[in-house]
């Protein structure tokens, strides 16, 4: 289990003044923070160093245009091979999978898409909020149509994890099993206080785009690939995504990933909805973190009401700092330590607790007919497959070739 406080002030030694990135790559901050202007550019696309991100020996990309999207399309292994659909985090895009794309046993195709909002996508097709990962979950749905491909794997990573839940509320016929590697919780990103996902305050106050941590978004704008500030995104991989001092063999293309996301008001950080609740902001209707927030969930008890079932896979690092039940990102954590003034106390906005809430959907999911299996990580942080790829390939791999 993760133990909370030491993953808290674990991430504290490594810069005094960043509290942390989001499980989605965003975070809550200080008043510092707050002095940045929160107006986004209305639209800003993915920084040139970013548009044309070199691939491994064995990966191949193309681009690709289904009936709902034009993107960059990463595959691997054999073209006839059992389909395995890979859904990146925020902030990244099909790049994070390479390596995991190229270690599929004999017999599989890995496939990855730059996900809307992210690295190649069309940069005019936006995230409707307001249906929470519906726009995400429609286009992998219409990515595996393209493909011909009625049945398939899923692995999802964070954000992609999000899209995993909503997957198997919607298309769980389609579906042959189901990984998720530090998923965000089924109920969304924050503003939830029990296992239940009970909203806080009923207008979803301390969720969606007004996380966004803008220090992060304007050194993307600025293409800093330093480590200079605690904000930069290379400090940002170094810091929280990954446990230090491990740092990706392939880093200088995770962070050219990590700077194709898209930017603006409809894009990332999206739009901000007042609120007279604390910390006086709501979830707005555009972007892929509103999109997050609870409030746009969905019907979450789908998931293990739905006839057809699956394995379940779910993989998390034991020091991860963005998921867990006292995670660092989470606003209420923060405001419990002093970061956000005027926490009303852990009575109203207690932290929301992510891990209870994955772990008692997936016992739902169980009781109803479904399995899963839970897998923890030592020394692994956000990206298990990417931190120890060795021990996440072999429960990956098991669960690939269960008959």
């Amino acid at each position: 289990m993760i133990h909370s406080e030491t993953c808290f002030f674990s991430m504290l030694r490594e810069s005094l003044c960043f509290v942390a990135l989001s499980l989605f790559g965003i975070s809550a901050f200080t008043t510092a923070v707050a002095q940045v202007p929160t107006t986004a550019p209305a639209t800003v696309s993915a920084s040139a160093q970013t548009t044309d991100i070199p691939v491994l020996k064995g990966i191949t990309a193309k681009t690709m245009t289904t009936s709902r999207i034009t993107t960059r399309v990463l595959f691997a292994g054999e073209e006839k091979g059992v389909p395995v659909l890979f859904l990146h985090g925020n902030l990244c895009s099909a790049t994070w999978w390479e390596e995991t794309m190229l270690a599929l046993p004999k017999g599989f195709r890995g496939i990855a898409p730059d996900q809307r909002g992210f690295g190649a996508a069309d940069t005019a097709k936006k995230v409707d909020a307001t249906r929470g990962m519906g726009d995400l979950a429609d286009d992998a749905l219409a990515l595996m149509d393209a493909l011909q491909a009625t049945k398939f794997h899923v692995v999802g990573n964070s954000l992609g994890g999000s899209v995993v839940w909503r997957l198997m509320m919607q298309a769980p016929e389609r579906l042959l099993s189901v990984t998720l590697i530090a998923p965000g919780s089924p109920y969304g990103f924050g503003g939830t206080k029990d296992t239940a996902g009970t909203p806080c305050y009923d207008d979803f106050a301390g969720t969606g785009a007004g996380l966004a941590n803008k220090l992060l978004l304007k050194a993307i704008r600025d293409g800093d690939r330093s480590t200079a500030t605690p904000f930069s995104p290379r400090s940002a991989i170094r810091n929280f995504i990954v446990k230090p001092p491990f740092i990706p063999a392939n880093e200088e293309a995770l962070l050219s990933s990590m700077m194709s996301v898209h930017q603006g008001q409809e894009a990332t950080p999206g739009d901000i909805t007042p609120s007279q609740n604390w910390p006086r902001f709501a979830p707005g209707k555009w972007g892929v973190i509103n999109g997050l927030s609870p409030k746009y969930a969905g019907d979450v008890a789908k998931i293990w009401s739905a006839a057809k079932k699956v394995s379940v896979l779910w993989v998390r690092g034991a020091n991860d700092l963005a998921v867990s039940n006292n995670a660092a990102s989470d606003i209420a954590t923060l405001g419990a330590r002093g970061f956000v003034p005027n926490y009303p106390g852990k009575d109203a906005y207690p932290p929301q607790p992510m891990l209870d809430q994955t772990r008692t959907v997936l016992e739902k999911y169980k009781r109803s007919g479904g399995d899963y299996r839970e897998v923890v990580l030592e020394n692994t942080a956000h990206v298990p497959h990417i931190e120890n790829p060795s021990e996440f390939n072999k429960y990956f791999h098991h669960l690939l070739q269960l008959k």
